[in-house]
């Protein structure tokens, strides 16, 4: 395949982000969650994750903002997804910890899936992106099992990183149903969202 031109490429990625944002809203008719709810419990994991990294969950309300979706913003989505789900081994908090449920930013190497889910989180936050615009939030994946995810809000739409897929995709596009997330006006307050069963938020490791 020949290579594009410099403008070429821009158009392709103009291209790619339309899309994209066209497909966020083609599944509302089939959405996964219809709105936000009401304020609901933290997972036990961030709890106990705040306890351990009280630097990662400062308290107080702040301002709700969305990311405004330009070429570069959308490179460094892909580029920390990958990265981080190329770069992290799976391994169930059993195998790592000796416990069931444990949150941790992932230094040695190894996680699951909430792991990834708070180191892409925490580059994206070093890199500048506001906090309030990315936030963890728990599903259950295709099996009924219960997932975490990075939830992304931009201009175009939400978008989800997560480690069972390299790609960063419309929120519709996932097949998950939503249960709950952070809050973006306060990171340590939780909202439900279309799924009323309790979901634990530890994932299968995905396999390479």
């Amino acid at each position: 395949m020949s290579k594009l031109t410099g403008q070429g490429k821009r158009l392709a990625i103009a291209a790619i982000l339309l899309g994209i944002s066209a497909s966020a809203h083609a599944g509302d008719d089939r959405m996964l969650y219809a709105s936000l709810g009401d304020t609901t419990r933290a997972p036990i994991g961030w709890i106990q994750f705040c306890a351990d990294y009280a630097d990662q969950c400062k308290s107080g309300p702040t301002e709700p903002r969305d990311i405004v979706m330009s070429q570069a913003a959308w490179r460094d989505l892909v580029r920390v997804n990958r990265w981080v789900n190329e770069t992290i081994k799976p391994m169930t908090d059993m195998d790592h910890w000796g416990v069931v449920e444990k949150w941790s930013i992932p230094t040695d190497g190894y996680g699951d899936c909430e792991d990834y889910v708070l180191l892409k989180r925490k580059m994206l936050i070093e890199a500048g992106w506001p906090r309030e615009a990315l936030l963890i939030t728990v599903v259950r994946d295709r099996k009924g099992e219960g997932h975490a995810v990075l939830t992304v809000k931009t201009d175009k739409g939400e978008f989800i990183l997560d480690n069972e897929n390299e790609n960063v995709v419309a929120w519709t596009e996932t097949g998950y149903h939503f249960v709950k997330r952070q809050s973006q006006s306060d990171q340590n307050v939780w909202v439900s969202l279309g799924d009323s069963r309790s979901a634990v938020s530890t994932a299968s490791a995905k396999e390479h």
